[in-house]
């Protein structure tokens, strides 16, 4: 099963609503980046006429975790994975049509490999950049990442108690 923006946007629909009703879309997905689109409207505004910031956070953090989930789909593994941190700067008010983009598909596509390879979990750092529509960065997002393979769970000492 392919994962494609339908199959995350219809994910989002019943696993994540708040993202959903305040308008957050995936619009692409490729193996090295994902972009996410949210637009201003009054359900998602601040008192300052412009996206809130979690808003913001959801549709970032969605254009990292669509490219963790795809990659963990193409593994084949039963991995898990989980947000640890998360660092953001505002530099524009969000006004208008934002788009979010992460270009570290690779970082994830290595993450996995050495995660198969070590039996370790592992972290790492992905990047969402929002843009408005004349092209002004508006936010930057960070998300520390972690992944872990689930089966060696099972395989633990400790499990067997």
């Amino acid at each position: 099963m392919n994962i494609t923006p339908l199959k995350i946007n219809t994910m989002l629909f019943f696993k994540v609503p708040a993202a959903f009703w305040c308008g957050v879309r995936a619009s692409s997905i490729v193996p090295g980046s994902c972009s996410v689109t949210v637009k201003h409207r009054w359900i998602n505004q601040n008192p300052f006429r412009s996206i809130y910031f979690a808003v913001q956070a959801m549709a970032a953090e969605l254009s990292t975790g669509a490219l963790v989930l795809y990659h963990i789909k193409k593994s084949g593994e039963d991995i898990s994975m989980l947000v640890a941190r998360s660092k953001s700067t505002f530099t524009k008010k969000a006004r208008g049509r934002i788009t979010f983009s992460c270009a570290d598909g690779m970082l994830v596509a290595e993450a996995l490999s050495k995660a198969k390879e070590t039996l370790e979990g592992q972290t790492f750092w992905m990047k969402s950049t929002g843009v408005d529509e004349q092209g002004d960065k508006v936010s930057v997002m960070e998300f520390e990442w972690t992944v872990k393979i689930r089966s060696n769970l099972l395989n633990s000492p400790f499990h067997q108690l």
